[in-house]
């Protein structure tokens, strides 16, 4: 059966493999985003059936992105594409209602088979990301979430990637102040009070890349 998917991932030689994957497979391609905010605009204005994300994405990472997808539509299945196989990352991403998890090396074999999965209401990990998962759940009892809130989330992946106050308020569409009064709140919460120490955290969880 063929599937309307939306693709998000920064790396356009990327995007084109995953395109012709798709396409051979009989699938739509009918969005492609290069950060995850754009992935969130595009998935509300293309209504792809399926939106492939990769985790690891400038602005706006795959999970928060499809936190806000899957807030706007809950009938749209999202799946992530990642090189991480940590229980932390996998498990996140299942809180947040992902339905895939596929590593990118593993994605001509098993991208296909997941969006097969997904559209049925299954849920697809790879075969070494299940594993993990097991793993993460017998060695820590679960999973503990982030102590901050959504919003505070993508202040902080912003303020990782360099972004000054004000280019924080700007994306975000806040005021200098309110970005701010976030920034505050998260050294609080973290107990972290210099940025170079916020950068490592946001690196540690997935937020952004080392």
């Amino acid at each position: 059966m063929s599937y309307r998917v939306l693709l998000a991932d920064d790396h356009q030689i990327v995007r084109q493999g995953l395109r012709g994957l798709l396409e051979r497979a009989g699938h739509e391609v009918v969005a492609e985003a290069v950060d995850g905010r754009e992935a969130v605009q595009l998935a509300s204005t293309s209504r792809p059936d399926v939106a492939v994300l990769d985790l690891a994405m400038p602005v706006l990472n795959g999970v928060d992105a499809a936190r806000e997808i899957l807030r706007a539509s809950q009938d749209l299945k999202v799946i992530l594409l990642t090189m991480h196989t940590e229980g932390p990352y996998v498990l996140e991403a299942l809180r947040v209602g992902v339905c895939g998890y596929v590593l990118k090396t593993q994605a001509a074999e098993d991208l296909a088979q997941a969006i097969e999965e997904v559209t049925r209401g299954a849920i697809y990990l790879s075969p070494m990301v299940s594993r993990m998962v097991v793993e993460a759940y017998r060695t820590k009892g679960g999973f503990r979430p982030s102590p901050l809130s959504p919003r505070e989330r993508e202040v902080l992946q912003l303020v990782a990637e360099g972004k000054t106050t004000k280019e924080v308020a700007v994306i975000l569409g806040v005021s200098i102040k309110t970005a701010e009064s976030h920034r505050t709140r998260i050294m609080a919460k973290l107990d972290i009070h210099e940025t170079a120490n916020l950068v490592r955290y946001a690196i540690r969880h997935g937020l952004v890349q080392a």
